[in-house]
């Protein structure tokens, strides 16, 4: 089977991911819960606010390149299998498939946070769902581009 990656989906991709991430932990949307509920004090936060972020950034950014083009590679396999529903759409298949990838791999192994590490419920369920709208988003876009 010959596997063709979409390098503009990939790189498109990853640059979405990079932005829902910025969005995400924003102070416009989950920025200043996530901080309060990981318990950073006010050192910490004056701290990280005073980093250089080039370099954190640019390996994030690597890292969501990274995640698009596995993702892209596993999309167009799983297309390819007898999970892919006859008549449903690459994008469907994407969606479905980051759902599956999330449920499987993010959900689950986030919960040692809370289980083990004693985060609040609430800090999982920021991160989780950040987790799964980074996949569907990433999907989404490679499905349509399929």
């Amino acid at each position: 089977m010959a596997i063709e990656i979409n390098i503009i989906a990939v790189l498109v991709a990853a640059i979405a991911s990079f932005v829902v991430g910025m969005l995400w932990y924003s102070p416009a949307l989950f920025g200043n819960t996530w901080i309060r509920l990981m318990g950073f004090s006010e050192e910490e936060q004056t701290s990280m606010k005073n980093e250089p972020m080039t370099k954190k950034m640019t390996l994030a950014f690597i890292g969501n390149l990274v995640m698009a083009g596995v993702l892209s590679h596993m999309l167009v396999v799983w297309s390819a299998t007898e999970f892919a529903v006859w008549g449903s759409t690459a994008l469907t298949r994407g969606l479905s498939f980051a759902f599956w990838i999330w449920l499987a791999l993010f959900a689950t192994s986030m919960l040692g946070s809370v289980l083990w590490e004693k985060k609040p419920w609430k800090l999982y369920f920021i991160n989780a769902s950040y987790q799964l709208v980074n996949l569907l988003v990433i999907a989404a876009i490679l499905g349509a581009w399929m």
